[in-house]
């Protein structure tokens, strides 16, 4: 998804100002106060919207450390239509690799991660949802808090979504329902701000095939199936990530400080007048370097918040002798709290760019592969946030189900108005692997799997906190993510077939053309990869059992003083682009800290 070309101009383009840094400390060891009430772990999605809310209190003092750099200026992270270059390979990254997967042909790739204020919300492809209403009413019912049920959860869609008018000016009239959004929160979400060639042949589509009917507003709020305009964390032509937002709004307060450049290397276990372990004390050393020292010590008064995602979580706590004895005796890790789930339940949506020849030059291919237009493209983005550089990439996507049929196992969705996998229509040649070819236009239709079975590890390597853990999502290894990855293929054919793409489509290309079931798996496990959103590997339960990482209210079980709040917690992945749930789950989250809800 990041061709060489791109890198190439973007690597000629400046850097832009945005939002003032004011409370950011960019050298560990410029840290003065070593003592704070709340010491959060990761400024990413999840852990600058709890940063903002702690410190709404001026009694309150937070200390927030991240890895990684500043997303300050960075033409990359700042252009959404430049999502896509922002990761793998960069310096924005934590350029993991997955293990060989048995389910893709024993293939390893990359495995983004973004390494920077913001984290995957500022190297993500902006698109925002909130997971349709069943998967946060099985979250209820799976930890046993009616809390989590949808009825509670929407009233957090106030507090953090500020939906904003196109900022090309168009009427949005039929591309959402405005009722069911606030205009009052802390991030902007917009709709689409450059038309792309392909619209009105998608919105035909709609029209003219019962199997794909148009959803008019794809927040999932409502209705979670069909094919309508994406919503993207997007305004004024800007990308709109928790550190321009949320920490932008906080980062003037005397009671936060930002660290970044500072990779945690482990928790510090303390004594605690209940005898439960209690880490409360947080060790870290400069990012920058690999050395691992000097080390630096700080402590929370109260709690220590991890947020670090799904595979930074489990890392840190498998460090600090939290998980798995089996994980963590053979590499002479005291274990401290036997928790078994650490690392375990790793879930992840499975992506397949499927690519289509088409007529004319309507695509953007000619323009991303020609140096001078894109550069041009970005410079106008600079000059005045216009242009497709100010879009996102794509302007429509679907969600679907598979045939209830072809189902042999309990459905993996939380209900039948819940998608088994996602259609995103691309006006352009986009995949990972593959450059785009040197003539030709293209149409890509990405698939992604939404409810896969399939379930995966993350584990240390060693006691080294610079040791990239092992990740394996264990991608297509279940029967039924192999049926719905075919099952997607064949609907997406189907849906270039219609009338509306008779003049335009040309055919399938490459293996995409197979017909056979046994082909198309085949061609599915040959080019399936990530989309980068893992979930679980420190999973939720009810308060009472004794599985899971955490507890209802996000402490950690075995612990005191100890609490994640990141995707890390979800039990089941939502089906839908994560960062709208991470952002509700986070304001609950703030909200159960501060003892403003029950817990």
């Amino acid at each position: 998804m990041k061709p060489s070309f791109i890198h190439n101009v973007l690597a000629t383009s400046a850097l832009l100002g945005s939002h003032v840094l004011a409370a950011t400390i960019t050298d560990p060891s410029q840290l003065k106060v070593l003592t704070y009430d709340y010491v959060i772990v990761g400024a990413g999605n999840a852990g600058l919207v709890v940063a903002n809310r702690l410190t709404e209190n001026s009694n309150v003092t937070v200390l927030v450390l991240e890895a990684g750099v500043s997303d300050e200026g960075v033409v990359s992270v700042m252009a959404p239509f430049l999502g896509t270059t922002v990761t793998p390979n960069t310096p924005f990254d934590w350029n993991y690799t997955v293990a060989p997967q048995v389910g893709l042909d024993n293939r390893s790739f990359p495995y983004p991660r973004g390494r920077l204020l913001g984290g995957c919300s500022s190297a993500n492809y902006l698109l925002h949802q909130y997971a349709p209403n069943d998967d946060w009413n099985r979250l209820a019912n799976v930890t046993g808090d009616p809390n989590w049920a949808w009825d509670n959860m929407s009233k957090y869609v106030q507090r953090h979504e500020d939906f904003v008018a196109p900022s090309d000016g168009h009427d949005p009239t039929g591309q959402f329902i405005p009722a069911l959004h606030s205009t009052t929160g802390e991030v902007p979400v917009s709709l689409p701000v450059f038309n792309q060639s392909i619209d009105a042949r998608v919105i035909a589509t709609t029209k003219q095939l019962a199997e794909f009917p148009f959803n008019e507003d794809t927040s999932m709020i409502q209705q979670a199936l069909g094919t309508g305009w994406v919503q993207s964390t997007m305004s004024k032509g800007v990308r709109r990530s928790s550190s321009n937002t949320y920490l932008a709004d906080a980062n003037t307060r005397p009671n936060l400080t930002v660290v970044i450049n500072a990779m945690v290397v482990k928790l510090l276990s303390t004594a605690s007048p209940s005898g439960i372990p209690a880490f409360q004390s947080v060790v870290f050393t400069d990012g920058r370097s690999t050395s691992g020292t000097p080390t630096f010590t700080v402590q929370a008064t109260k709690e220590v918040i991890l947020s670090a995602g799904s595979i930074g979580t489990p890392q840190i706590l498998q460090l600090s002798g939290i998980g798995n004895s089996a994980d963590l005796t053979p590499l002479n890790i005291p274990v401290l709290v036997n928790s078994p789930m650490v690392g375990r339940n790793l879930i992840d949506h499975t992506l397949l760019p499927n690519m289509f020849s088409v007529k004319g030059n309507d695509s953007y291919d000619d323009t991303l592969r020609d140096p001078v237009q894109l550069q041009n493209a970005i410079n106008q983005w600079a000059t005045n946030k216009t242009g497709f550089i100010s879009n996102n990439l794509i302007n429509h996507y679907g969600f679907a189900r598979v045939n209830s049929s072809l189902i042999t196992i309990p459905d993996p969705s939380s209900g039948p108005n819940s998608p088994h996998f996602e259609m995103l229509f691309v006006n352009f040649w986009l995949d990972p692997a593959v450059s785009v070819p040197s003539t030709g236009n293209f149409l890509t239709i990405v698939t992604v799997l939404l409810t896969p079975t399939s379930r995966g590890t993350v584990t240390i390597r060693s006691t080294n906190p610079f040791d990239a853990p092992l990740i394996d999502p264990h991608m297509l290894t279940t029967d039924f993510d192999v049926t719905a990855m075919r099952e997607s293929v064949k609907a997406i054919k189907r849906f270039a077939a219609a009338p509306a793409w008779s003049d335009y489509v040309i055919g399938p290309f490459g293996n995409l053309s197979a017909t056979a079931d046994a082909d198309i798996d085949a061609y599915v496990r040959q080019h399936s990869t990530t989309i980068f959103h893992p979930t679980g590997t420190a999973s939720m339960t009810s308060k009472n059992s004794t599985n899971g990482v955490v507890n209802p209210d996000f402490t950690v079980k075995g612990t005191s003083g100890l609490r994640i709040v990141d995707l890390s917690v979800l039990p089941f992945i939502p089906a839908s682009h994560p960062q709208g749930p991470v952002y509700l789950l986070a304001e609950r989250a703030a909200d159960i800290i501060k003892g403003v809800v029950a817990q």
